[in-house]
């Protein structure tokens, strides 16, 4: 096995590997100072720290896959005494999430996806890919299907073979403490011809891609919880010839402004705004992801609507509140 590049341990760390001779990837994943971050100003319970923390690691995983500068954006909106969960992840790694729970739910510590999300199986899984440079009237890419799964890892491997047609394999696991996750892809060949050696090769591949599935499937989320990234890639794969690259550091980022504040009290549109304050003399708004404050008077709101320009549609939904 190739020898793995040495990597700051006190670093958030993405390890990018493939194995040699097969059109199979993966990539490792340890997050702890960024997924602190994320939770400092807030108390979820345990059981959505846990489902919040393993869409940290899994946004990672692909968004490290995307082949454009942008971000991606996963959101789960529930049906249960979760409402939604919001990561996004952009190209530079860079991270932000959070949780919307109904006032007062009680969440029991062993509460499974199921009973957190999809109670009455109306909950819903978005991804958003979202071009930092888009073309005129480009929209983002947003793909929205049912939350098909037992876990996190298998919503978002039926998403992928679904959306993106691509066998893909993930384990996750978070506490408190560390989010972590491991994912395996099986790549196309593109070829002009269908000739014999084309064909060997994709049976070689299968080959790879089959041992390389059930050597990961040993591993369970306790060894994954606990388990640094050397030690896994050597304990899982060691008899595997494979090729590692210059691991990446995921860090936390909150893209909110002032700016895109203002655009979601013009969504909501004067005639809401002009209620609020007369009942509340200004709105104090705090962001979600990272809790910078935001104030805005009656002169703020007025300058707001009387520029003509248009309010931007805010991607990740849970971005402020009141």
């Amino acid at each position: 096995m190739t020898q793995i590049i040495a990597s700051d341990a006190s670093k958030d760390t993405l390890q990018k590997f493939i194995f040699d001779n097969a059109a199979v990837k993966g990539e490792l994943v340890e997050i702890s100072d960024t997924w602190r971050e994320i939770q400092a100003r807030h108390d979820y319970p345990s059981a959505v720290k846990t489902v919040l923390g393993e869409m940290v690691a899994a946004a990672a995983l692909l968004s490290a896959n995307l082949k454009f500068n942008g971000a991606i954006v996963m959101q789960i909106h529930g049906d249960g005494p979760v409402r939604l969960l919001v990561v996004e992840c952009d190209s530079d790694l860079r991270l932000r999430a959070t949780a919307k729970l109904v006032e007062g739910a009680v969440v029991a510590d062993d509460a499974s996806l199921s009973d957190l999300l999809n109670v009455s199986g109306k909950g819903r899984f978005v991804i958003t890919l979202d071009p930092l440079e888009k073309m005129p009237g480009q929209q983002p890419y947003q793909g929205i299907v049912p939350l098909d799964g037992d876990d996190m890892a298998t919503v978002i491997e039926n998403y992928m073979l679904r959306s993106e047609q691509l066998d893909t394999r993930l384990w996750l696991a978070a506490d408190a403490t560390v989010s972590r996750g491991l994912l395996l892809q099986k790549l196309p060949r593109h070829s002009g011809k269908e000739d014999q050696l084309v064909q060997a090769s994709e049976a070689e591949d299968l080959e790879t891609w089959n041992r390389a599935v059930m050597l990961a499937s040993t591993l369970k989320q306790p060894e994954l919880l606990s388990t640094g990234i050397e030690t896994l890639l050597n304990r899982l794969f060691w008899e595997e010839t494979i090729r590692v690259f210059e691991p990446a550091h995921p860090t936390f980022h909150c893209s909110c402004t002032r700016e895109k504040v203002g655009n979601m009290l013009k969504m909501l549109g004067s005639a809401e705004i002009d209620d609020a304050l007369a009942e509340l003399g200004q709105l104090g708004i705090d962001c979600d992801f990272c809790g910078q404050h935001y104030d805005f008077d009656k002169v703020d709101c007025a300058q707001l609507f009387a520029s003509d320009t248009p309010a931007e549609t805010l991607i990740a939904a849970s971005d402020v509140k009141h």
